[in-house]
Formats: structure tokens, sequence, C-alpha cells
């Protein structure tokens, strides 16, 4: 839980966040459910930007003209057949700059975070109650092979996608973290 003190950024969206509260309209969920998402950003950004603030490294690393835009194409686009020769082409860059500077700003290699990423949003697909299969959140989120993706999950949340579903976990990833 984070607590920001007035002043901040999130204020405004505070004013809008109650004048919507106090009537009841159409699309009324919808206002609320953005200005919530809103609010949410807001927070983060005064808790990070505060003095001693220690943001995530993927967060700081979103500043980084090459790293922020791969973060972002691999955010935009998780199940694309990525590489980290066709990310660094998306990027202007070299293969060997992308892996030096997206290690430095984000603390692992670019392959690596993906794989984290892809899992953080599988586990979020396989505890929705709607979900589809398994293999069919394995093509949502970048594998072709749903045996693959299976053991890729187990490595990385230590259990199978399966298991993970059956037992409606929180989805919320353990270090990756979601920009």
């Amino acid at each position: 839980m984070l607590r920001v003190g007035a002043g901040g950024t999130s204020d405004a969206v505070l004013e809008h966040l109650a004048a919507e509260l106090a009537v009841d309209t159409p699309g009324q969920q919808v206002v609320l459910d953005r200005l919530l998402d809103w609010m949410l950003v807001c927070t983060l950004r005064d808790w990070f930007d505060r003095p001693g603030g220690e943001p995530p490294r993927w967060w700081a690393a979103q500043r980084d003209p090459v790293v922020g835009d791969a973060l972002r194409l691999l955010h935009a686009e998780p199940a694309a057949p990525w590489t980290v020769g066709s990310l660094a082409d998306r990027t202007g860059v070299s293969r060997s700059t992308l892996a030096k500077r997206f290690a430095d700003q984000v603390g692992e290699p670019p392959l690596t975070y993906l794989t984290r990423w892809r899992m953080t949003l599988a586990a979020d697909l396989l505890t929705d109650r709607e979900a589809a299969t398994v293999a069919q959140v394995a093509r949502a989120v970048g594998y072709t092979d749903a045996f693959a993706f299976s053991a890729a999950f187990k490595r990385t949340r230590g259990m199978s996608p399966s298991v993970w579903a059956a037992r409606g976990l929180d989805p919320a990833p353990t270090g990756a973290g979601r920009p």
C-alpha cells in the first residue's frame, strides 16, 4: 500500500473522481475505471519521484530513449517473435548496444525480461474465470508450442499453468513488475 500526501499530481484526479462519484450518470463506471487508472499512474509517479524514492529499475529505464522504446515494444507486442536483433532493429541501434543498455538499465537481458513479462501476462490470463485453454494462453503470449510454454511457466512460476489456473493464484509478478 502506498500513501502519497496532498500536493502531488494526483490532486486534480481526486477532484475529478469526487465529482464523478457525486452523480449517477450513464457511462459512470467507464469514467471511474479510467480515473482510477489515471490515479494509480499519478500515485506511482509521485511515489517513485519523491526524494529518496527507489523506483524499480524498469521504471527508470523507460526514460532511456533506447531501452524505453524497447520496453514499450515488448509490452505492446509481447507475442511477437522477438530476438535481440529484431528488437535492436526496431529501436534503431545495434544488437550489442541494445543488449548492454537494456541489461544495465533493467538489470537483466531483454529476452529474460520478455519471458518474465509473458509469464506475468499468462498468469493473469490463467486466473481469469473466463480463461481460455492453456494452449490458447500460450499462443496469446507468444508461444506456438503449449509444451514449451508450460515448461517456461513452471520454471518461472514454480507450478504448471493448469495448476496455477486451478488454484486461482494472485497474478502479481514476483520481481518483474508491470509498468
